[in-house]
């Protein structure tokens, strides 16, 4: 059984079980409005030698009462600080939608600080930084904000229809729109990392050029898997998904490998 390293941060990470024979962490990413219990699923797939944790951003379930950070490069600097530590295994990220850009500039605030830099990055459902759109989700008001993330169909439509519910979920659904909608990357960051992207093949979201561009933002291996599915694909398929992470896991281990020789 995987020990908990004295470092492990409480508040943004969660783990849901020990990985029996852990050789890498692999560390999940919400997409905008989610909560780290949105890889709950993914996580129970995962293979034995895979420590699985997921990140719980402010503003949101047991942390609904602090206020949610609306810049993605001050989210992904306070993860970072929180993930140094933990250098007892080594690190993958794996970030959906708006995730996939917090992971993105995780990784390479880390690479830069030249301590627990991730062996790889999985950017899943976001298109490339480097095919940025003009997106103004974070402008609407509530309701249009509720039409976004019901036409993804990322939350459950009798959760959005409870007052109560809709109260605790806005501020951080708009808040996480206004991070990625207004982030635009540094033009010198490329990560020395792999990068894999996963997207649904029916994707409203993300093109196969917009994914396929994320090329240009490594100097490691890149390869781009598409499973059956919209938006949230993930959701039902983890079992697919959690096949083609450990394919990819070992590529990243194969390479951090070649790469230290």
């Amino acid at each position: 059984m995987a020990t908990v390293p004295t470092e492990f941060n409480d508040r943004w990470l969660r783990r849901f079980g020990a990985a029996r024979r852990p050789s890498v962490r692999l560390v999940c990413l919400p997409h905008a409005g989610g909560a780290a219990s949105a890889f709950l699923a993914l996580h129970r797939a995962l293979p034995p030698f895979v420590e699985g944790v997921a990140v719980q951003y402010p503003g949101r379930q047991e942390r609904r009462h602090e206020p949610p950070l609306r810049d993605t490069r001050a989210l992904a600097a306070r993860i970072a600080s929180v993930l140094e530590p933990l250098t007892d295994l080594p690190l993958v990220l794996f970030g959906h939608s708006m995730g996939a850009v917090v992971g993105f500039e995780t990784a390479g605030l880390l690479e830069r600080g030249g301590v627990n830099a991730p062996i790889g990055l999985i950017a899943s459902g976001r298109h490339s930084p480097v095919t940025p759109r003009h997106e103004t989700v974070h402008l609407r008001d509530d309701d249009g904000l509720i039409a976004e993330i019901t036409a993804l169909s990322g939350t459950d439509p009798q959760i959005l229809a409870d007052p109560d519910m809709r109260g605790m979920i806005l501020p951080a659904l708009r808040a996480d729109y206004t991070a990625v909608e207004t982030y635009r990357r540094d033009p010198e960051l490329v990560l020395r990392c792999p990068v894999t992207v996963y997207t649904g093949i029916s994707d409203p979201r993300v093109t196969d050029a917009e994914a396929r561009a994320w090329a240009q933002l490594t100097t490691g291996g890149f390869r781009v898997e598409r499973f059956p599915g919209g938006h949230f694909y993930l959701d039902g398929a983890e079992q697919a998904v959690a096949a083609a992470l450990s394919r990819d896991l070992h590529a990243f281990a194969n390479h951090a490998a070649a790469t230290t020789r």
